[in-house]
């Protein structure tokens, strides 16, 4: 059983940035994939990012690439979503999850455990 708690969401301006973590319980957090996804008000959950168990390869939705880094550190049970440039349709209750066996890491449904969620909001 793994348990997950995100941190570092708030109120931020747009061009501003923020960091989220996602501090997991248990000591086989690495051998899971991890992913954050996000539920804007009115919207369907959609994925963000996710990350291989090493951290060797990363996946972005469209809509964050290249302004939204994921990163893992396994000695500390923690992943990261660095998000730089950020836009006021960025907005939303950011989640992060983990799978113990994903074939896609786009879809929700492939991911075991999630975390409670962290706000995020970003002002025009």
């Amino acid at each position: 059983q793994v348990q997950l708690v995100e941190s570092g969401g708030g109120l931020v301006q747009a061009g501003g940035s923020l960091r989220l973590s996602c501090a997991a319980s248990g000591r086989t957090f690495s051998i899971y994939p991890m992913g954050w996804f996000r539920q804007a008000p009115g919207k369907e959950r959609e994925f963000v990012a996710a990350i291989t168990r090493s951290g060797s390869s990363t996946v972005y939705a469209d809509s964050v690439k290249g302004r939204f880094t994921i990163s893992r550190d396994n000695a500390k049970n923690t992943v990261y979503l660095q998000m730089n440039s950020l836009k006021p349709e960025d907005t939303a209750v950011y989640y992060c999850a983990g799978g113990r066996a994903i074939t896609s890491y786009y879809s929700e449904g492939e991911y075991d455990y999630w975390g409670q969620g962290t706000q995020v909001t970003v002002s025009s």
